[in-house]
């Protein structure tokens, strides 16, 4: 059924065939940093490897660039080479809800790196099934990675600025409803949204038990937002560019095509006081 995701059972199973795989533990919560290592210390999938969401997944903060700006592509390389991947190995992802396991995702398909899944329902989905889990961490065979970036996969801040009225261009916020309206914003210093942009929660691409929808449900979503004519161009952005990731791995299974990501996100649009803001419900 889907093409970047992989079951609990299939996974099992993997872990079995001798394949060359290494396994990305990408728990964390944002409000609580420490958090995702503590539960990798307790347990976690056999072999897994712990990449943390604001030392491996994103680069230092700085005036412009949202709240997690992209890594530089030389030392994620190195902390993938570090960890035991290389062009011939596959690599699947998990977490607890979604965002951060699809932002790994993300990240290797944009460094260049096809094999790359995301583990669908998540950690709690392997505790479920009653499969192993070990506290012990892995010592991995260092490889080298070397990255082929996809840098149409990504838009700046003056590239959305520019596209803002074109018709063509689809822009999507993922953060919840009330941030979306600027009813309110717990985190970022403006409230509101990109002028033009449609709210498309990345949650709900997500059942209650963790699990992505089918990728026919994820299309009929899609339409629901995408107007009378069919976009020939979709940005999709959220706080700093994490759960924007969970949207274009749904996306991408709806079988949707040229996504593109704003790293900065809105972090990043409101750190420019002269770009425009908008608040409310736009029309469609």
């Amino acid at each position: 059924m889907f093409q970047h995701l992989i079951d609990v059972d299939e996974l099992r199973r993997w872990l079995d065939d001798g394949r060359r795989l290494v396994i990305a533990d990408c728990r964390y919560e944002l409000g609580n940093p420490r958090a995702g290592w503590r539960q990798y210390a307790d347990d976690h999938l056999p072999g897994a490897v712990y990449f943390d969401m604001g030392k491996h997944l994103a680069g230092p903060k700085q005036e412009h660039g949202g709240r997690h700006p992209l890594p530089d592509p030389a030392v994620l390389a190195e902390t993938l080479g570090n960890a035991g991947v290389d062009e011939e190995t596959w690599v699947v992802a998990y977490d607890n809800e979604g965002p951060m396991a699809s932002r790994f995702w993300w990240l290797l398909r944009y460094m260049g790196h096809d094999r790359v899944k995301v583990l669908n329902g998540g950690y709690p989905a392997w505790k479920a099934k009653g499969y192993p889990t070990t506290a012990d961490v892995p010592t991995p065979e260092r490889r080298v990675f070397t990255p082929r970036l996809r840098r149409d996969w990504l838009v700046d801040v003056q590239e959305v600025a520019q596209r803002l009225h074109e018709p063509h261009v689809l822009l999507l916020d993922s953060r919840e409803w009330k941030r979306y309206t600027g009813e309110e914003e717990p985190i970022d210093k403006v409230a509101g949204h990109i002028p033009g942009a449609r709210s498309y929660y990345w949650k709900e691409n997500f059942r209650e038990d963790g699990h992505l929808r089918p990728p026919a449900e994820l299309l009929a979503r899609f339409r629901q937002v995408q107007g009378e004519r069919p976009p020939q161009e979709i940005i999709v952005y959220c706080g700093s560019g994490i759960t924007a990731c969970a949207n274009i791995l749904a996306l991408t299974e709806a079988g949707v095509e040229n996504v593109k990501l704003y790293a900065g996100s809105w972090s990043d649009w409101t750190s420019y006081p002269d770009l425009p803001v908008a608040k409310g419900v736009e029309e469609r």
